[in-house]
Parts: C-alpha cells; sequence; structure tokens
C-alpha cells in the first residue's frame, strides 16, 4: 500500500527501511509521487518518490496530500533516456564516417601472396541480413516478452542495450579494420582480377591494378564485422534470456542452458561462414566474437542486474530519475 505522509521527518524516523521492489512489482506498478495538482509530474517542495503497486487505494477522507500514480510509458521512459538516444545516433554518425576513411595499405610483397590467393566468393550470410539477425531478431524476443509481462522499463532498457552493443562494436570494429588494414585471404584475385600479378622491381611490393573499392575492402580482414556485430547482438540476447528464464537458479536445468547458448551458436555459425568464404582469416574472427560478446556483456549489466542476482529486472535507478529529475542514491 501507498505511503503517504505530511511531515517528512516523522516518516523518516518511524518508518522502517524500505525493502527492494520484487520483480512482480515492477511488472504490475507505476510509481507514486507525494504531492498535489493536475499534472502527474506535480510534487509539493518535499517530494520523495516510492514505489507502490497500481493497485493500491488512495487515502481516504482527503486528508493529507494524495498520492498521485504515474503509469510509465516508452516515451516517457525514452525522454529519461534522451542523451543516450543522441548519443546511439553519434555513434551511427561515427561508423559512417570510419566506412568512408580510406583503410591502411599494409604491406603486401610478392612473398606473401600465398596466404592471399584463395579465391573469391560471395557472402554466405549478406552484409543486409546481420543487422536483421543480430538487431531485429532479438528486439522481436523483447517485444514478446513485453507482451506477456507488459514491463516498459525492461522493454525500453533492452532495446536502448541491444543497440548499443552493436553500434559500439561496430565503431570499434571499424576504427580497427582502417588502423590495421590487414589483407583478406582473397586479396590476391581483388588485386590482380585478372590473374596477371605486377610487383614492384625494388620492393617487390603489390602494384594493384583491379577496381579502387574492391582493393579498400579487401584491406580490412582484421577483426571480422560479421562475427562482431552477430556476436554483440546476440550475446547481448544471451544474457537477456539468462536473466529471464533464471538459467542460474542452481537447479540443474539443462534445457534452460540450452535455450541461452542458442543465439551463441548462431553467431559462431556466422563467424565459421566468413572463414569458408575465405574473406577472413581464423584470428579474424576469434577477435570479432571476443570484442562483441565483450561489449554485450558490458551494455547488459549497464541495463540490468546479473542473471544470478535477479530476474532479470532492470536498475531501479530510473524510477527516481523520472519522479525527481535526477538521481540522489
Amino acid at each position: 500500500m501507498a505511503i503517504c505522509a505530511t511531515d517528512r521527518s516523522a516518516w523518516k524516523e518511524k518508518s522502517p527501511p524500505a525493502a527492494r521492489p520484487s520483480p512482480a512489482l515492477f511488472d504490475r506498478a507505476g510509481y507514486c509521487q507525494i504531492g498535489t495538482g493536475s499534472s502527474p509530474m506535480a510534487a509539493a517542495p518535499s517530494s520523495e518518490a516510492m514505489w507502490a503497486s497500481s493497485s493500491s487505494s488512495l487515502p481516504a477522507g482527503g486528508g493529507g496530500p494524495a498520492c498521485v500514480f504515474v503509469i510509465p510509458t516508452v516515451p516517457r521512459v525514452a525522454r529519461s533516456h534522451a542523451w543516450d538516444w543522441a548519443a546511439l545516433l553519434l555513434l551511427v554518425a561515427a561508423d559512417a564516417l570510419l566506412n568512408l576513411i580510406e583503410p591502411f595499405h599494409r604491406f603486401v610483397g610478392a612473398g606473401m601472396m600465398a596466404d592471399l590467393r584463395y579465391p573469391m566468393k560471395s557472402n554466405t550470410v549478406p552484409i543486409w541480413a546481420v543487422p536483421i539477425i543480430a538487431v531485429i531478431g532479438p528486439m522481436i524476443v523483447f517485444v514478446v516478452i513485453y507482451i506477456r509481462r507488459k514491463n516498459v522499463y525492461d522493454l525500453h532498457h533492452a532495446i536502448l542495450g541491444v543497440l548499443f552493443a552493436v553500434l559500439i562494436t561496430g565503431v570499434l570494429t571499424d576504427a580497427i579494420k582502417d588502423a590495421v588494414g590487414r589483407p583478406r585471404p582473397d586479396f590476391f584475385w581483388r588485386c590482380f582480377p585478372d590473374g596477371k600479378a605486377v610487383y614492384d622491381n625494388i620492393t617487390t611490393g603489390v602494384l594493384c591494378h583491379g577496381d579502387p573499392g574492391v582493393i579498400k575492402e579487401g584491406h580490412k580482414s582484421f577483426p571480422s564485422g560479421h562475427t562482431s556485430w552477430s556476436f554483440a547482438g546476440l550475446g547481448f540476447l544471451s544474457w537477456y534470456l539468462a536473466g529471464k528464464i533464471t538459467v542460474f537458479d542452481r537447479r540443474g536445468h539443462i534445457a534452460k542452458l540450452c535455450v541461452v547458448l542458442l543465439p551463441l551458436l548462431v553467431a559462431a555459425l556466422i563467424a565459421i561462414s566468413r572463414v569458408d568464404d575465405y574473406w577472413h582469416h581464423w584470428q579474424d574472427v576469434c577477435t570479432g566474437g571476443v570484442l562483441g560478446l565483450v561489449v554485450a556483456s558490458v551494455c547488459y549489466l549497464q541495463f540490468f542486474p546479473a542473471p544470478s542476482d535477479e530476474k532479470g529486472i532492470p536498475h531501479i535507478a530510473d524510477i527516481y530519475i523520472l519522479a525527481n529529475g535526477s538521481f540522489r542514491g
């Protein structure tokens, strides 16, 4: 039941320590803010934001200020994270810029071509399919869970978290690609599409006469972007599912573990396809996988507690941000 007090100091002395809200409370509750006024966000000078069940009743008799329930909505929660959404736009711009930059053209000599003569093949997993698998796919899972639990915070944080995971990973991946400039396994055919190799007489360096765009892409082998994006998005989904189905409840349900590992298996298969298509060396996909999984883990823990601690509900700080405009822990 919501607690309303006209005397803040008296309430602090007599009230027992507040218990942490249960996961069910997040699923069915708004927050109660002490104060009067027509606006849900209007507060008395001594306002305190507290969680209260949406089924709680208001104080009878009209004595004292009323508790006003503010039902969370996606726009309201999104506004409290306006700077986060702005940061996402900056990441998109940064990644676009990195793709326009000419990568470092690492020296490639005649003696190095033995490992760079693999045939050019089309992508088993097209580049346009990666965002669908690693971003849209997890979002569909988030929406399905939202339809069942009706938790706006969970939906918003999950979407924001997976977008941060893939975009941060994308910026790091493309920045490393441009800086390293490692040639792809099929670099010979990118450099000499007619099969007639031409080398510098002094340095034995390649004198490419292929399409400049194809050659530019040939210097972006390390790390694998397909792999890093896949492990970022699907790795985040694995963390999310682990929290939702409480995979670490120590009850020995192997089926739960299989559900959590399934997205990682899909990401691993995408990584293997990059080696099979001769677009990447094995070191490229291993590094990309680790990079994506690390970023996914950091982003998940930024918005959700560890699955072993809670049932995957979002961090509580947003409650106070929405109520008071800032977090006072």
